[in-house]
């Protein structure tokens, strides 16, 4: 019998099992891509309004670690400058969860050695998930191309942009596979991948802060660090701006070379075993987890300090990035008038900062999303079970999850209004009251949250098996109607099914009560029928 014997069937099952999340990969990255090449192509119309952008973007240290490097003033420059991170990041994570879930998870939850017991060679699981993986970045990576095209850019620019963020995907599926092989628990395999990603991103930034800028100012030759981190190479492909499609060659490059190393790794270890040995824990547990609170916050307290730190760098950020922004777009009425859009106020620096923290609070509504679906989690691995054989009820203990992710995203959000408005107060000489101002101005997005909270608690009581797919697509929908949906100048009837469209804009414009009264009580409701059908539903269902 071959390692190798059983691949196609179990890719078969791969594709069976993830059916949901494949189509919503595949199919949702190139439209979020061509929603933000569409947004960017009216934000910047024309070439003085490119010019502007492309000489501060290169001439600002903020704009680089964050956006990376300019390569010139075509539009299809601007694009990439302004959409690449956001997707790269996104393929990356997706890449790295796919792998792990179907590698690690499956030897944690004892699949993997139930289908070993049939005729599988030992590295079919390994190649049929990096071949189900692969096969996703390359077909998403095909239909945004074709979105690009679509978005008037040319073609040769818009297959190397497309390539660039393909093989993102595919050199952290590279990654993935060895981390896999790494930590005993699925969790640990994505926390590990996590890290590199999080790495990989301060390389790119790095060697993007520390480049040269051109003679004439619109471009930026990355320094060494770039050329380190996979998310690095995807900018050096230069799509739009000269195409290096050699470049190209370095995330082929390390997909062979960590399917090798990870099959290498593979013979080393038992099946369900790491190669890093588990730390041993206490010999008794703490008094707090013996309650419904004291667990969540023990299982959640390591993901909500990863989101706090994060959320604090980027807030900061964001914040000193306030007056360069002026300097940005001050001649550019096309991107004042986006901003604007996106703000609510006519103050442009206002906008901004609105427009900063309605994605803090689209960003925090992902760790909601994650924070709860750790419910089913726990359902699905048996957890759920055990804890029900005891006093706890399920209104309890639903209700408990419900509360420790709400306040997870209370804590986020005042943290980044606060960061923000140190940021933007040292360069302003006010940061005591711009983080007072700012910190309250974060916190009224919280009735959009506890809107997402109760969609999720929702789908999970009434559609368990389908809660999963359902709250992230859900989610990736509130983030294009709330804050693209202005920009692309959709219907209101359709942008009136965020949540976030109905916040105030503080602080580009003053609070409004009625709004916020009014999505409170659709998350009650909400809430209300998720935990209603969870007590009459089948566990596990």
């Amino acid at each position: 019998m071959s390692a190798l014997t059983g691949t196609a069937l179990l890719a078969r099952l791969v594709l069976r099992r993830d059916r949901i999340r494949l189509v919503i990969w595949v199919l949702g990255t190139p439209l979020l891509g061509y929603a933000l090449a569409a947004s960017v192509a009216g934000i910047y119309p024309d070439q003085p309004a490119r010019l502007g952008y492309a000489t501060t973007s290169a001439s600002s240290l903020v704009a680089r670690a964050f956006n990376g490097p300019i390569h010139g003033t075509d539009l299809g420059a601007v694009v990439v400058a302004e959409t690449y991170v956001t997707l790269a990041l996104i393929v990356a994570l997706l890449s790295t969860f796919a792998v792990t879930r179907h590698t690690r998870q499956n030897e944690e939850t004892g699949r993997a050695e139930l289908l070993g017991a049939s005729v599988v060679g030992r590295y079919a699981s390994l190649t049929a998930a990096l071949l189900v993986t692969v096969a996703a970045n390359v077909s998403a990576a095909v239909l945004l191309a074709l979105g690009l095209v679509g978005a008037g850019l040319p073609l040769a620019g818009s297959l190397a942009a497309a390539a660039a963020i393909g093989g993102v995907g595919v050199a952290f599926t590279a990654i993935a596979a060895v981390t896999a092989q790494l930590s005993v628990a699925s969790r640990g395999a994505n926390a590990l991948a996590a890290a590199t990603v999080g790495l990989s991103f301060v390389l790119r930034a790095a060697g993007d802060v520390l480049g040269e800028q051109s003679a004439d100012g619109t471009r930026v030759q990355s320094a060494w660090p770039s050329w380190i981190s996979p998310l690095g190479w995807g900018n050096q492909v230069r799509a739009f701006g000269g195409e290096r499609w050699w470049v190209l060659a370095l995330p082929v490059a390390l997909l062979l070379a960590g399917v090798a190393l990870a099959y290498a790794l593979a013979e080393r270890r038992d099946l369900g075993a790491g190669l890093i040995a588990p730390r041993r824990g206490p010999a008794s547990g703490a008094s707090q987890l013996l309650s419904p609170a004291g667990l969540a916050w023990r299982t959640q307290r390591g993901t909500l300090l990863g989101w706090a730190v994060g959320v604090a760098v980027l807030g900061f950020s964001m914040g000193v990035a306030g007056d360069e922004f002026n300097a940005m777009i001050d001649a550019n009425p096309a991107a004042a008038e986006a901003i604007s859009a996106m703000g609510g106020g006519s103050v442009l620096v206002d906008a901004y900062l609105a427009a900063m923290l309605g994605l803090f609070a689209l960003t925090i509504g992902a760790y909601v999303v994650q924070a709860l679906l750790r419910v089913r989690g726990d359902e699905t691995d048996g957890v759920l079970e055990a804890a029900l054989a005891t006093a706890v009820s399920r209104t309890r203990w639903l209700g408990t999850q419900v509360l420790a992710a709400t306040l997870g995203a209370v804590a986020l959000l005042l943290l980044a209004g606060v960061t923000t408005g140190l940021g933007y107060g040292i360069v302003t000489g006010d940061p005591l009251g711009q983080a007072v101002e700012l910190g309250g101005a974060a916190l009224l997005r919280l009735p959009a949250l506890l809107v997402v909270a109760g969609v999720v608690t929702a789908l999970f009581g009434l559609l368990p098996r389908w809660s999963v797919a359902l709250s992230w697509t859900a989610l990736l929908v509130f983030l294009l109607l709330g804050q693209l949906g202005a920009v692309l100048k959709l219907p209101q009837a359709a942008l009136d099914l965020s949540p976030y469209t109905h916040v105030p804009a503080v602080p580009a414009v003053d609070p409004v009560a009625l709004p916020l009264l009014v999505l409170a009580a659709v998350a009650a409701a909400l809430l209300a029928v998720g935990v209603a059908a969870f007590r009459h539903r089948d566990v596990p269902s």
